[in-house]
């Protein structure tokens, strides 16, 4: 079982750490002001308040499915160049080509980690298709200020604050982007 905690104060940026149940906690703080000591503090306040609200830390606290599969029939490791996030995705699919496994090693921020949350909360079971059909819903809120999608992924909504940070948007679309590569890889489509 792992605990998750969120460190932020007054003008700083959240990170989210897991930590083994029962393992001391060492606090670490990333200062935003540190980076950029012109930094106006009321933006940051409201960044941290948009992007990172409740329900996104939650989720971030509460990632099914991790860890790695032994015989995984697709991998794939997505990283962040603008913030050194990771996502990598292991998965094994069923004669119907849906995901049968899955398992993720995320090693982001809240809002990565929130999102492979999503993925994989709702991921077995789904064709390539479908998961496709979810990046491109995440992609085009994102990029294109599209409507959330609905559906089994409804709960890309909360990440909706993330449009108005453009840096944001390759950390939040890391694992999915890892488990259509992934699939694709285990079906044999390039």
């Amino acid at each position: 079982m792992l605990t998750i905690r969120a460190l932020a104060g007054a003008g700083e940026v959240p990170r989210v750490e897991q930590r083994p149940k029962g393992a001391p906690v060492e606090p670490r703080w990333t200062a935003l002001t540190a980076l950029d000591p012109h930094s106006n503090q009321s933006e940051i306040g409201a960044m941290f308040g948009d992007l990172y609200h409740n329900r996104v830390l939650e989720l971030a606290a509460d990632i099914p499915h991790l860890g790695r599969l032994a015989d995984a029939q697709g991998s794939s490791l997505k990283v962040s160049r603008v913030c050194g996030s990771t996502v990598e995705v292991d998965v094994t699919l069923d004669a119907d080509g849906r995901i049968a496994e899955i398992a993720v090693e995320p090693k982001a921020c809240a809002l990565g980690q929130a999102a492979t949350s999503i993925l994989t909360r709702h991921a077995v079971g789904r064709s390539l298709a479908e998961i496709e059909s979810a990046r491109d819903a995440l992609r085009a809120m994102l990029k294109d200020g599209a409507e959330p999608p609905d559906g089994l992924f409804w709960e890309l909504r909360h990440l909706q604050p993330v449009r108005d940070y453009p840096p944001r948007h390759i950390s939040t679309m890391l694992a999915f982007d890892a488990a259509v590569e992934a699939m694709r890889k285990a079906l044999g489509v390039a």
